[in-house]
């Protein structure tokens, strides 16, 4: 099945690399036209020259109310429209740990991207939406939104605890208007932000083990995921957490 998003448009924050890049390149094959959104803009510019004339990027830091503003306003003066919002955009640093030991700094940083950010762009996008006659949110949680872990990353859970929450409210807010919020609860995906933190032998092994694929996830797997989230193959779907982990959530103990 092809073109399953023809005729729509997609912003996706984070766009430029990892999941993100992704999701551009699988929407951009079903017939969205795409607007790559990163800090990055090397990466987000030779990402939308790649994918062609059905893209373009827009620098935009996520944490800033003026430039989601931005971003949704740029897709809309350059296709027309917007249907559908990922907000994918989040991060990780190394020293988000317990509870005692994680510096406030990380934690309002974590918060203000993986957080807020999702709350200013779908604040942002949701108006563009409803004025293009609704579409599809699609907001990146996390497994561990559903679950705790004695190997602590505190700001990083939390926020995205927050988003599924928020995911929730929203869903029922603008249900009638035609706009469907679903949040996308990944597990851990081969990404260079995650591989940056597994670089050490220990703490990969230490995660493997509860994986019971036995693996990590990929990239394109994750943005299939987002891309029925995206069509109307979901169209009966909001609110919904949509979890994509190897079977973590499911297991008490994994294979030997």
């Amino acid at each position: 099945m092809t073109g399953r998003l023809d005729g729509k448009v997609a912003l996706i924050t984070g766009g430029a690399s990892g999941m993100g890049r992704a999701a551009c390149e699988l929407f951009a094959s079903e017939g969205a036209r795409i607007v790559v959104v990163d800090l990055d803009e090397k990466a987000g510019t030779d990402l939308a020259t790649t994918i062609g004339e059905n893209a373009t990027f827009v620098r935009a830091d996520v944490s800033r109310s003026a430039d989601c503003d931005a971003m949704v306003e740029h897709a809309v003066a350059t296709f027309g429209g917007l249907h559908v919002l990922y907000n994918n955009a989040g991060i990780f640093p190394a020293d988000d740990g317990g509870v005692l030991d994680t510096p406030e700094s990380t934690w309002d940083q974590v918060m203000a991207i993986n957080l807020k950010g999702v709350w200013l762009g779908c604040r942002s996008g949701i108006p563009a939406m409803v004025e293009s006659g609704g579409g599809s949110v699609i907001n990146v949680a996390s497994f561990v939104a559903l679950m705790g872990a004695a190997t602590a990353q505190i700001a990083y859970t939390s926020s995205k605890g927050g988003v599924l929450a928020m995911t929730r409210e929203m869903a029922v807010e603008w249900a009638r208007k035609g706009i469907r919020a679903n949040a996308l609860c990944p597990g851990p995906i081969e990404t260079p932000l995650l591989e940056a933190l597994l670089a050490d032998p220990a703490r990969r092994a230490r995660r493997m083990v509860h994986i019971p694929m036995g693996r990590l996830g990929r990239a394109e797997e994750l943005a299939k995921a987002a891309l029925f989230l995206a069509s109307d193959d979901s169209s009966f779907m909001t609110g919904s957490a949509l979890v994509v982990d190897g079977g973590i959530t499911a297991a008490y103990v994994t294979p030997e």
